[in-house]
């Protein structure tokens, strides 16, 4: 058995793998920490898993979790990770990091973005952890760095068309829509009830901290700079993405071609699904799953793609993902602990 630590087990992300490795027949959870809630059990903060999870919450030891854990999920709010990473990599621990401390290769990119780096020398080794188009890395990896919700639901999709040169990448355009938790759980006037109920808007236009994370990845794949337009939205709901991307198409590229790319790409790939005639994305169908749903249609007129993708941020975007990650780490089917059927309503 994986012996399992949770770092920053209360935030939603944090719960949400809790929830996910209890039911993984490869783990054992060994360690929950929180700053927070030391000394109360794991239930009391989250009463849904009463009798499920009852495991007393502690401080974060690094000694303790080295000598208890052979992975260590930090689910810890940016700059957290990095103070604490470097020593449990020395004790020969393997991480995964869902901040996004270990996302960049490029440390400018990161400290732009964030704040200083106090680990530089670990990103040089940290793999970015997309699992479907960095499998092979993601196995070799003792560190890997969990992709961002919004950056998961832009570059599944896009990837492939980029790297085949079937879209312009001097033309992509983000719009997307996230549900209230991907703020997080701490409180916070701008994710108010009365503030989100009944309100749709954008935020952090043309600048949020997934931007630079998405174009080094769309750089990298494209093999010379990309630059996104990416506008964020906030939608009233828990939980749930939909993304819609536009970008020009190159050539004579039309939908047999998008289409056959994107299947050919993703055959095998057990999380991805194709929507069929057009039909768009719906986040509720990929609730509590770690699914992306992917669809798209061209505007004939202006030689556009409209490309869509749907991902639950707390799941694929997030701790669903991060599980995906440890089980190409440890050599097991991605899909391991994963499966489970999504909600029909």
């Amino acid at each position: 058995m994986i012996r399992a630590a949770v770092a920053g087990a209360t935030g939603y992300a944090g719960a949400e793998l809790v929830r996910i490795l209890a039911g993984h027949p490869e783990v054992v959870l060994t360690v929950l920490t929180s700053r927070q809630y030391a000394g109360v059990p794991f239930d009391s903060i989250y009463p849904a898993m009463s009798g499920v999870i009852t495991r007393e919450l502690e401080t974060f030891d690094p000694d303790s979790v080295c000598e208890r854990a052979d992975i260590v999920f930090t689910a810890l709010p940016h700059k957290l990770p990095m103070e604490i990473i470097p020593g449990l990599i020395e004790g020969g621990r393997k991480v995964v990091d869902l901040s996004a401390d270990f996302r960049f290769r490029d440390p400018a990119l990161y400290e732009t973005a964030y704040q200083a780096h106090s680990a530089r020398q670990l990103l040089a080794e940290s793999v970015y952890g997309l699992c479907e188009v960095f499998a092979d890395e993601i196995g070799r990896a003792r560190l890997v760095g969990n992709p961002g919700c919004y950056p998961t639901s832009v570059l599944l999709p896009l990837v492939p068309l980029l790297e085949a040169g079937l879209v312009d990448p001097a033309t992509i355009i983000v719009d997307a829509k996230s549900g209230v938790s991907g703020a997080g759980r701490a409180p916070g006037l701008t994710t108010h009830f009365c503030e989100v109920t009944e309100s749709f808007k954008a935020y952090k236009v043309a600048a949020h901290r997934h931007e630079p994370e998405m174009e080094e990845i769309l750089s990298r794949v494209a093999g010379k700079s990309v630059n996104i337009s990416f506008v964020p939205h906030l939608v009233p709901m828990s939980r749930g993405m939909q993304t819609t991307i536009y970008a020009s198409l190159v050539g004579d590229a039309g939908e047999e071609e998008i289409r056959n790319c994107l299947v050919q790409y993703y055959e095998g790939c057990r999380f991805i699904r194709l929507n069929q005639n057009g039909r768009a994305p719906d986040s509720r169908d990929v609730r509590g799953t770690n699914y992306c749903d992917i669809g798209f249609v061209i505007d004939g007129d202006n030689r556009r793609l409209i490309l869509m993708s749907a991902i639950d941020n707390l799941v694929k975007g997030a701790a669903g993902q991060a599980v995906q990650n440890m089980n190409l780490m440890w050599g097991l089917s991605e899909t391991v602990g994963l499966t489970g059927a999504p909600f029909p309503v």
